[in-house]
This record gives structure tokens, C-alpha cells and sequence, in this order.
């Protein structure tokens, strides 16, 4: 009879170790953990509709008023998406540049705006002359108030019209550098 008990003492200590090795090797914390999603490079984790921002300098003077359709902000890159960026820079003077596109993109940092399609420059001067740039593309670094583009330009001024490609503005200086192919058509007064 002990004989008989001992194949089935044998077998059911065997399915014991066997299912007891099988527990800590499937490690039942692992279920609970899920793994992670790989990161979508243009996953947004917030956006703005109908944005509005104001900001003024140390010694309270209205500096620049932004609008945009929609803000949207990058996960992955921290990177910043405007549609239909509107922005009056003022740097406390009384007459803005009034600056806009159909898209832009900003820096995580915020020290370098990318302006992209239909970029209109406007300004209007003391003598109530118009001054409008327009281009496709254009650079704009706002703390080193410096904009530039390779893209052609165009310079629409009370006196006359000015094209080129390529451009460096020196927006501190009022100062512009047309890099190439630059013609110009102005009327003599």
C-alpha cells in the first residue's frame, strides 16, 4: 500500500515545486505593471483657444499685446504652436510694429519665434507714414530685438517699393541688411 501512496506523494510534490517555480518566476507584480507608451512627438498636453496676452516692461509701459486663434504646446519638444499669431509690439513707445502670420512656432524658451506664411510687418510712423514688410518666413529674436530671414522680402514705404532676398533686422536700431538680389522702385518727390 505505501507503494502504491508513493507515485501519487511523488507527483503531487512535484506539480508543487513545479507550480511554486512557476509563481516566482511570473512575479504577479508584473501584471500590475503596464509599460509605457512610447512618446509621440506631437502629442500637445495643453492648448488655448482665442489667447490674449499682455505684457509690460519693469517700468510699466505696455511692451507687446498678442492674440492668437489657438496656442498649442508640444509634450516632447516644449515647443509652442500659434495659428494665427497677431502681435503689437510697442516697447514703450506710443506707435506699435504690428506684426503677424498664419502660423508660428516658439522656442521652449521663448527666446526665438518662428513666423511662417503670409508674415506682415506694419509700422507706422510719427508723420503718419506706412512702412509694411511682408514675406514667408522670418526669424524673430525678441529679447536680442533681431529678426531675420533667407526667404525674399518685400519693403512697401511712403516713397517707394524695395525687394530682395534675405534680410537682417535690427529692429533696436530701426536698421535693416538686405542680403541679395536687392531692386528697389521709388518715386522722386
Amino acid at each position: 500500500m505505501l507503494r502504491k501512496l508513493r507515485f501519487p506523494l511523488i507527483l503531487a510534490a512535484l506539480t508543487t515545486l513545479l507550480a511554486a517555480a512557476g509563481y516566482w518566476n511570473i512575479q504577479p507584480a508584473s501584471f500590475m505593471d503596464k509599460p509605457a507608451a512610447p512618446l509621440d512627438d506631437s502629442a500637445i498636453d495643453f492648448y488655448v483657444t482665442n489667447a490674449h496676452t499682455l505684457q509690460y516692461q519693469i517700468e510699466g509701459k505696455l511692451h507687446y499685446e498678442m492674440t492668437a486663434d489657438k496656442v498649442e504646446h508640444l509634450k516632447a519638444s516644449k515647443v509652442t504652436l500659434l495659428t494665427q499669431p497677431d502681435l503689437l509690439i510697442f516697447r514703450g513707445t506710443p506707435i506699435p510694429w504690428h506684426v503677424r502670420s498664419e502660423h508660428g512656432e516658439v522656442s521652449p524658451q521663448g527666446d526665438h519665434v518662428e513666423l511662417i506664411n503670409a508674415v506682415r510687418v506694419e509700422r507706422t510712423d510719427t508723420q503718419g507714414r506706412p512702412t509694411i514688410l511682408t514675406t514667408s518666413r522670418l526669424s524673430v529674436f525678441p529679447e536680442r530685438e533681431y529678426a531675420e530671414t533667407r526667404q525674399p522680402v518685400k519693403i512697401e514705404a511712403a516713397n517707394g517699393v524695395t525687394t530682395a532676398i534675405g534680410m537682417k533686422a535690427y529692429l533696436n536700431d530701426s536698421r535693416m541688411h538686405l542680403l541679395s538680389s536687392v531692386r528697389g522702385q521709388h518715386e522722386v518727390r
